[in-house]
């Protein structure tokens, strides 16, 4: 956030000696490992200095300033702070979807446990009311929220169609016709959105129409007219090869129905399309349910809401979704979407870090972050890969130069681990401390503290 001109004024007629005592002492972490996020091997004894918000100096052998405060982390792995590229805000609390729960302070909850995990950049992808979100979202800019936050003014879905949640008029523009369709997307842009979304397929047969094809084509030329980015929710092949073909710039989710053929792949790899997988959607559909072991550990428990612990200890419900036609396809998806992207991976295509954490209750805010990097792991990549995706690559789909790397200049977004996540992945679970924009919030998590959202 740039400071008012009469601000500035202030600054430069204010002695030099009362701008250094306001100034904050340097901080050292000392004696750590540093994974830096550009897929580069871990540096042992590494020493980070940071002040102010900013990371002054990393690497081995680093001097620690005069005066610094230092942090000895022997035995630690430190990483830049995760970024999500796909989630959504202020959606639920407890077990129930509503509208009336797209407040402020539901916003300012969920970005404080988003951050309690780890993850210090929260990309909320669509269904968001501008009066609300925007004035939020410069408050995160300027770090006054517990992350940072970027996202998707409303959101353009499909009348009698996708999405199929309970959401407002605020929330989402179903438009008709290509004319509304481009109105809605000068709109947005006027609001400032950071990306334009469009839902363009029926929930596995679910819904009773798709998205024309003549409105996914206007609100992409639209977009691009005004240079803004397109990410597209899709599910099945052929509707990742229309939107693509349409000059899409995001697959907001994993193609999840079939093996994607090569000519497509190298299509996403010549064109720059980032891909999103979004494992933990369809595992989240089912793990609970299935009572899977790391539904368990008080790591994940500390971040259920009471009722949602409550929802998923009832045999009752235990039972009925463990079982049956969605269960299945969950499962089926969650097989694809993992084959998929170890293809794309290998073959170069850009990759970027979401879960669609925040949709519905079972997608739970940061604990869903941290099972991405798992099922990443578990898809074939390396836990250097998965962390190198959630980083410095998340970082650069949404164009943002200042995070994502440890590294002179960058923001101080650090989570502090303890052990070596790239030898054991499930490292990543064992927060010391996560650093948001040079502030600390000590780990580790084994107490929840997010009350009913």
């Amino acid at each position: 956030m740039k400071p008012t001109l009469a601000a500035a004024a202030l600054l430069m007629a204010a002695p030099a000696g009362a701008l250094a005592a306001t100034k904050p002492a340097p901080v050292a972490l000392t004696h750590v490992r540093m994974i830096d996020g550009t897929g580069a091997p871990p540096v042992e004894d590494a020493t980070i200095i940071m002040q102010g918000g900013v990371i002054l100096a990393a690497g081995k052998g680093v001097p620690v300033p005069k005066g610094a405060k230092i942090l000895d982390r022997q035995g630690d792995t430190v990483m830049p702070g995760l970024i999500s590229d796909h989630s959504h805000v202020g959606q639920f609390s407890g077990i129930t979807i509503s509208p009336k729960f797209y407040t402020a302070q539901v916003i300012t909850d969920a970005l404080a446990q988003y951050r309690r995990y780890g993850i210090t950049t929260v990309t909320a992808l669509g269904n968001n009311i501008p009066a609300i979100f925007d004035p939020l979202r410069k408050k995160a800019h300027g770090g006054q929220l517990p992350a940072d936050l970027f996202g998707v003014d409303k959101g353009i879905g499909v009348p009698n169609g996708a999405p199929p949640i309970d959401v407002g008029p605020d929330e989402l523009n179903r438009p008709s016709t290509p004319a509304e369709a481009r109105h809605d997307v000068d709109e947005m842009a006027a609001n400032g959105t950071d990306l334009v979304k469009i839902w363009v397929d029926d929930f596995g047969g679910s819904l009773p129409v798709k998205m024309d094809p003549a409105i996914i084509a206007a609100v992409i030329d639209e977009s691009h007219k005004l240079h803004l980015r397109v990410a597209a929710h899709i599910h099945d092949l052929d509707d990742a090869q229309r939107v693509v073909a349409d000059g899409a710039d995001i697959l907001a989710h994993g193609v999840r129905d079939q093996p994607i053929p090569p000519a497509f792949i190298q299509t996403l790899k010549s064109r720059g399309i980032w891909y999103i997988a979004t494992l933990q959607l369809d595992e989240a559909t089912t793990a609970w349910a299935d009572q899977a072991p790391w539904t368990k550990s008080p790591f994940v428990l500390a971040g259920l809401s009471g009722p949602l612990i409550a929802q998923i200890n009832d045999p009752a419900w235990q039972k009925a979704n463990s079982t049956g036609p969605k269960a299945d396809a969950a499962r089926r998806s969650l097989a694809m979407n993992l084959q998929n992207l170890k293809a794309l991976h290998d073959s170069g295509v850009l990759i970027g870090f979401g879960t669609d954490s925040g949709a519905m209750p079972l997608r739970v805010p940061g604990v869903a972050e941290h099972r991405e990097l798992a099922l990443s792991v578990q898809a074939g990549l390396t836990p250097l890969e998965a962390i190198h995706i959630a980083t410095q690559n998340a970082a650069q789909l949404l164009h943002l130069t200042d995070r994502g790397v440890i590294a002179p200049k960058m923001r101080a977004d650090l989570l502090v681990v303890s052990g070596d996540p790239t030898t054991d992945i499930a490292h990543a679970d064992d927060i010391v401390e996560t650093w948001e924009n040079g502030t600390a919030v000590a780990g580790p998590i084994t107490t929840a503290q997010n009350g009913e959202h």
